[in-house]
Formats: C-alpha cells, structure tokens, sequence
C-alpha cells in the first residue's frame, strides 16, 4: 500500500441544510496508484465533478463530508490551509472543462503558467518562463514562444484547451483531475486532446482521473472504468470488461445510447430522468428506471461486490447480462 496515492472510502458529500440539502455523494471508493487512468462516467447530476472537487477540497461553503479521504497517508479532509495551498496544483491539478472562465483573460497564458509555476517552485522569472515555453511546446501548440504572450480569447477552443493542460502540469503533479475537458470542442479537436491527454499520462508517469458522460471518449483514455449514478460507484472494472460485459443496467443503457456501427439499429435510450439529489430515490437510486427492479430494489442499497470487475446490483449473473455483448464504442 505504500505506493497509494489517493485513498477515498465510503466518501460522502451533502449540501446545504433542511429540506434544501443536497445528497451529493453517497460512499465513493476510489483507490489510485502511480500511473492509473481511471474513466469515471455517468450522466449529468451523478457526482462527478464534485468527487474532483472533493479531492482538492474546493467545495460550496457549508459542504458537509464524511468518509476517509486520503492523499499518500494524509487526511485531504483535516489538511490546514497551508498545506492545501501546496497539494492544488502541485501534486494535484484539474484540467476544467471551459478554460475560457478557468483562465483569467486580463493576462497573458505565458503570464499565468509563469505565475503557477513560481508560486510552487523557488525559480528565477527567466526560469519559469522557460519551462512555461517548454510545457506549450509539450502541447504541441505551434509557435510556443510567439503563444507565450497571447491571451486566452486570442486562442481558439483547442489551443486554449492545451493551454490549459500546459497550466495544470506547470508544476509536475501526481495526479491530473480532468473534468469533461473536451466537451465544447468540435469532434476533429477533440480526438487531438483526448490523445495528448493519454500520450502525456503514459509519458509523466502520472495518475489521471477522466470524467465524462461519453464512454467513447473514455476508451481513448482510461485503463479502468467506473460508473456512476446517483452519486455512488455502481460499476467498476476495467475497460475491457466493463464495455464488453457490462453487468449493472445503467452501464448498459449508456452503451446501449451510444450510435453502433451498424446502419439502421436504433439507439436504446434509458428511461425516465436522473435522480433529483435534494429528494433521491430510497433503496437503489436506478430502481425508478430500471426494469429489473424488484420489491428487494427498493427495499435495501446493493453492495458492491465482485473482485476485478464489480457491481453493485441484484441482478448481477445471467440474468443481468444476457444478451449480446456491448459494441465497444467509437469516437
């Protein structure tokens, strides 16, 4: 266990208070070591984001957090301000998904990676400049030292993306939380991120944690899958078992929405609509949409079981996954 870096168990996230309260997390396990590229998909309103925000604690004020939540033996949770100033950006970093309200447009792109570079290692503003220089040549923005000056409006949606990128590994992080960073791109730039994105992890040794709403796009990046719903981890495996097998409904409803290959078969879209977070559903929060769902469903949460490829669900077995094989999704 000494090579752990992110140790989250049975985290928990609630918002707000009275009958405004919002269930965010309901117990997430994750567990990252070096070199890990974890995809964590499911649909809008399941936790996703805000289990990256847990990471670095950069939370609404009033959250309410429980569970274990460490970072290489350290409680993220009981951290002062001191050292959470040095874990963001420096051994953690997040790729946002709209860099145009991430990055401040009233200074260069060069200025603010020179700016996050100093503010974690003790280096002369020529320095910095020159790794900053480096990381948008790493990015394969063309004309590095000519971008260094420009502004993030100056830039297109791709390149302010690698811009982007370029400042979250400023400062060499452990670990790079990216979250849906290639959703207002066109397709041709997206396929172009998501595989610097892979090609940097491979190369920096890092740990990535890719979240997105398209199982596509996850294949192009992550070694390892995890579903979520309703705020829990309902579905974890790796990628092959997880696209080829997938045992828990919701994952192969969100396959089964994904355009095939085939001409002339229609998507399966899941019924109903996510589960409202201030008043979720009792028992196992897919139950309402679900058309396996029996009294125990509604009755009592499914653990999480399996070793390797894991489900939380009472249908797991033949039952649940029979059928043909998921299509593994392309892009």
């Amino acid at each position: 266990m000494d090579d752990l870096l992110l140790d989250m168990q049975g985290l928990t996230l609630a918002i707000g208070a009275g009958r405004s309260s919002i269930h965010a997390l309901n117990g997430v396990d994750i567990a990252l070591r070096p070199g890990d590229a974890l995809g964590l998909l499911g649909e809008s309103g399941s936790g996703k984001s805000l289990t990256l925000r847990a990471i670095m604690r950069l939370l609404p004020p009033g959250s309410r957090v429980g569970g274990r939540l460490a970072w290489r033996g350290q409680d993220v949770l009981a951290m002062p301000r001191r050292t959470l100033r040095r874990l963001r950006g420096g051994e953690i970093a997040m790729v946002f998904q709209e860099p145009m309200t991430a990055m401040d447009q009233t200074f260069s792109v060069g200025h603010q990676i020179v700016e996050a570079i100093r503010s974690h290692d003790r280096c002369s503003h020529g320095e910095a400049r020159r790794r900053a220089i480096d990381l948008l040549e790493m990015v394969q923005i063309p004309s590095a030292a000519r971008r260094f000056h420009a502004y993030p409006q100056e830039m297109s949606g791709g390149m302010r993306q690698r811009a982007m990128i370029a400042l979250a590994l400023s400062c060499r992080p452990r670990l790079l939380l990216a979250d849906e960073p290639t959703t207002a791109l066109d397709v041709t730039v997206q396929i172009q991120i998501l595989l610097l994105l892979r090609q940097l992890q491979r190369d920096l040794g890092m740990a990535l944690i890719f979240v997105t709403h398209d199982i596509a796009a996850a294949t192009e990046v992550a070694d390892t899958l995890a579903i979520m719903y309703g705020g829990r981890i309902v579905e974890r495996g790796s990628l092959a078992e997880v696209i080829r097998t997938p045992a828990h409904p919701y994952t192969r409803g969100l396959i089964g929405a994904v355009a095939s290959r085939r001409p002339g078969e229609r998507f399966a879209g899941i019924p109903g609509r996510p589960p409202r977070l201030e008043a979720p559903p009792a028992a196992c929060a897919f139950h309402p949409r679900c058309a396996l769902a029996r009294d125990l469903c509604r009755q009592a949460v499914p653990p999480m079981t399996g070793a390797g490829h894991a489900v939380a669900c009472f249908h797991t077995g033949a039952q649940a996954v029979s059928g043909e094989a998921a299509q593994t999704p392309a892009i």
